[in-house]
């Protein structure tokens, strides 16, 4: 069934500046419970950070995270988005197309309001799906 993303979104996504650490963007991911943060200065849409960037392009290229800028390591522009009134099949069909779990949701100006993950699609099409519990799990245990 088909719904709008402002139905399926995770509100109010975690974001930081270009010039924020990395150490600070993953302090951030964990105490939001979330594996990703916008890249964000102001309303403009920099770049999306997520733990896998923190992992390859920090940690196994041996840059230190309390020095590192996000902006350095960051997936940048042009980064595919969504708007609120944009649908899940929409969604998942961007998701498919460019190989991403999840994508920034942002008004029409351009400042971000959200970010839709592949788990939000899995719960929102099939509450007892596999992925949707998976999605739903504690990711600290």
């Amino acid at each position: 069934m088909t719904r709008q993303i402002r139905d399926v979104m995770s509100p109010g996504a975690a974001a930081v500046e270009p010039m924020t650490t990395v150490t600070r963007a993953a302090e951030l991911m964990r105490e939001q419970n979330v594996g990703d943060v916008l890249v964000a200065y102001d309303c403009d849409l920099f770049g999306v950070l997520t733990d896998r960037d923190i992992v390859v392009r920090t940690l196994a290229e041996g840059r230190a995270p309390d020095t590192t800028a996000v902006g350095s390591v960051c997936t940048h522009p042009p980064v595919v988005t969504l708007t609120p009134d944009d649908t899940t099949d929409r969604a998942a069909e961007l998701m498919r197309h460019h190989a991403v779990r999840r994508l920034p949701v942002v008004e029409r100006g351009g400042c971000p309001v959200g970010v839709v993950s592949l788990g939000d699609l899995a719960t929102a099409d099939d509450p007892r799906s596999a992925l949707a519990d998976i999605s739903r799990a504690d990711p600290t245990r």
